[in-house]
């Protein structure tokens, strides 16, 4: 089984962390952008849209993704409820990451510590600060009440929801205004065989 991603992406992040607490085997196939990478033929056979992460299974099919990627290898597993309300509430927890949060924390994290060019972006960034901050407004009162996003334990959508905001802070997100939330990240980050994404400047090149 092979895993196509690049490091440092919370999305990529989770195809990974769900296949080792999942106990599978994988290869992690490093794949930049561009031409040489996302874009070139064979990549794109395996996903059409030019994006990882993708998963090849060992019969050739390849999975795209990352929230569908969590959800087929959590089947069967406490990860995901098997069935009734909590499950529901799970997707109802994907599909937030997705539509609310990851448009905005990911992209003013993209944007700043990744490309490292915020001056050329000041009107997306102030959009991504009033919209990530309200996404992690409802991750505050929502924990507040509760340990876990989807009920007792943690299941894929804490998964889903930690990819990014355990680096939010390269997104110039202070989770010291969101308590709960803050509790929430060092919660997710003691579960064992969770791992945490390095810092964006451990990783990329430095800037000449």
């Amino acid at each position: 089984m092979r895993i196509y991603g690049m490091n440092g992406s919370g999305n990529c992040w989770k195809a990974a962390q769900i296949l080792s607490l999942t106990g599978h085997a994988f290869e992690w196939v490093e794949t930049v952008s561009g031409a040489a990478g996302t874009r070139s033929p064979d990549f794109l056979a395996l996903n059409p849209i030019g994006k990882v992460p993708v998963v090849v299974l060992d019969d050739g099919t390849a999975l795209r993704e990352s929230n569908a990627i969590l959800l087929h290898f959590a089947e069967g597993t406490p990860w995901l409820p098997q069935s009734g309300l909590r499950r529901t509430r799970v997707h109802e927890w994907l599909f937030f990451e997705q539509y609310s949060h990851e448009p905005y924390i990911a992209v003013a994290r993209y944007l700043k510590s990744w490309l490292r060019q915020p001056h050329l972006h000041e009107a997306r960034l102030a959009d991504c600060a009033t919209r990530g901050a309200a996404a992690l407004d409802v991750m505050e009162q929502h924990l507040a009440g509760q340990p876990w996003l989807a009920g007792e334990g943690a299941t894929i959508a804490d998964l889903a929801l930690f990819a990014y905001t355990h680096r939010a802070e390269e997104a110039d997100f202070d989770l010291a205004r969101w308590p709960a939330v803050l509790a929430w990240v060092e919660r997710v980050a003691a579960l064992p065989g969770i791992s945490v994404i390095p810092p964006l400047a451990e990783i990329l090149p430095r800037a000449s």
